[in-house]
C-alpha cells in the first residue's frame, strides 16, 4: 500500500524488533521517514547503534539521536545501576518500567513533527505481548494524540496530528511475520534490557522472553546472538 506518498513521518526508533517493523510499517505506506532514537542513560546503550543500523536499512531520510539523561531521575532497573533487571518473569509492572518515558518521548517526537511540518507519528507500542507498562496502552496513545493537538502552534491552527500505533493489538509473533514479510533483517536489532557493547542477548531478561517466544511461535529463526 503507498497510500501517504511524500507525505512525511517521525517515526520512534529504538533499535529493537517492534520499532523497526513500524519502521517498515511507515515507509510501506509511503511515509518519508525521519527516525528517532533517545541515549537516555539507558544500560542497553548497544540498542543506540542498532537504531541507527535499523534507520539505514529501511531508508529513512534522517536519523538524529537525542541526548536526555534520564538517570537523573532512576526509578527504573534500565536507568538505574543500582537496581537488577529481572531475570525471571514477575507479576505486576516489572522494574524496568522507565516513569513516564514514552510521554516524553512522544512530547519531543511532536516537537520535531512540528518543526519539519508533519502531521504523523509513529511507535511501536504493543498491548498484546508486553510486560504490563501503562504508557503502551491505547487508552494512552488516544490521549496523547489530543494533548498532541491542543498543545502545538500546528494544531491549534487547524493542523491533525495523528499518532499510528499499529502494532497495538498484535501479537509478538504477528509482529515478527509482519517485519518479515515486509523485508526487516531482525538482526540488526537489539531488544536484550542487558545487551553487551556488541550487541548480544542475555537470553533470560523480560524482553528476551517475548522475543524468543515471538519467532518460536512464528515458525521463523532467531537471529538473536546470545552471551549467556
Amino acid at each position: 500500500m503507498h497510500t501517504s506518498e511524500n507525505r512525511k513521518a517521525v517515526v520512534l526508533v529504538s533499535g529493537g524488533l517492534d520499532s523497526a517493523t513500524v519502521l517498515a510499517v511507515a515507509r510501506d505506506a509511503g511515509y518519508q521517514c525521519y527516525t528517532l532514537s533517545f541515549d537516555y542513560g539507558q544500560r542497553h546503550r548497544s540498542e543506540l547503534d542498532a537504531s541507527q543500523r535499523v534507520s539505514r536499512a529501511l531508508g529513512c531520510v534522517v536519523h538524529k539521536t537525542v541526548v536526555i539523561d534520564l538517570r537523573t531521575i532512576g526509578g527504573s532497573a534500565l536507568t538505574d545501576e543500582g537496581i537488577a533487571v529481572p531475570e525471571k518473569e514477575t507479576e505486576g509492572v516489572p522494574i524496568t518500567y522507565v516513569p513516564a518515558r514514552n510521554t516524553v518521548f512522544l512530547s519531543i517526537a511532536l516537537g520535531w513533527a512540528e518543526v519539519l511540518h508533519a502531521t504523523d507519528i509513529f511507535i511501536g507500542v504493543n498491548a498484546v505481548d508486553y510486560s504490563g507498562y501503562p504508557d503502551c496502552r491505547p487508552a494512552f496513545i488516544s490521549a496523547f494524540e489530543t494533548m498532541a493537538n491542543l498543545a502545538t502552534v500546528a494544531g491549534d491552527g487547524g493542523e491533525k496530528f495523528r499518532v499510528h500505533a499499529p502494532l497495538m493489538n498484535m501479537s509478538k509473533a504477528e509482529i515478527v511475520q509482519l517485519g518479515t514479510s515486509l523485508g526487516v533483517d531482525y538482526g540488526l536489532t537489539v531488544s536484550c534490557y542487558q545487551a553487551s557493547s556488541e550487541g548480544q542477548a542475555c537470553g533470560l531478561c523480560d524482553s528476551c522472553r517475548l522475543r524468543r517466544q515471538g519467532f518460536a511461535e512464528a515458525g521463523l529463526l532467531d537471529p538473536t546472538k546470545y552471551y549467556k
